[in-house]
């Protein structure tokens, strides 16, 4: 399993970053991450459903899942956390499966400001070219924008509601 890399200028060739304001505390963004009953009913662009196999959210845990698209295409992904900083941080490698040559690096950052939380989730991939055919072939960049949007919708209305 490859290392998380530092992401910084020498990566920016490499990478896909996309933010979004969420109107509710960095806490409560942050939990929607840290629960699996959370991430299944939000993770993943307009028309995926999530289905978990396994998850175990601490450094070194693992999230095995399989996403669905809208047209009945189910794609095998994994995950490892590799940092983890409530309510601030998260770091993880993503890919299809452990051995995963192609296992990209992702850091999700939870910055308050003012009530609200901007989330930012910088991918940076092994090398341009793979990131060029994940915004080319997978459309990574608008799939981003619009599971960052589910998010937002799902905390702002589901977690934010009196529990």
């Amino acid at each position: 399993m490859r290392e998380p890399e530092a992401v910084g200028s020498s990566t920016a060739d490499r990478e896909i970053v996309v933010s979004r304001v969420i109107d509710a505390p960095p806490e409560l963004v942050f939990e929607a991450f840290t629960e699996v009953r959370h991430l299944s009913r939000w993770w993943g662009p307009e028309g995926f459903s999530t289905t978990t196999r396994s998850f175990d959210f601490r450094v070194g845990g693992e999230w095995a899942f399989s996403m669905r698209g809208p047209d009945g295409t189910v794609h095998s992904e994994w995950i490892t956390w590799t940092a983890i900083v409530p309510p601030e941080r998260i770091e993880l490698l993503h890919g299809e499966r452990r051995d995963d040559p192609d296992t990209f690096t992702s850091v999700l950052t939870f910055t308050p400001e003012g009530a609200a939380t901007r989330i930012e989730l910088r991918t940076v991939f092994p090398t341009a070219a793979l990131r060029d055919q994940a915004v080319e072939r997978s459309h990574a960049t608008e799939g981003g924008k619009q599971t960052l949007a589910k998010l937002a919708g799902y905390v702002e209305t589901t977690m934010k509601e009196p529990r």
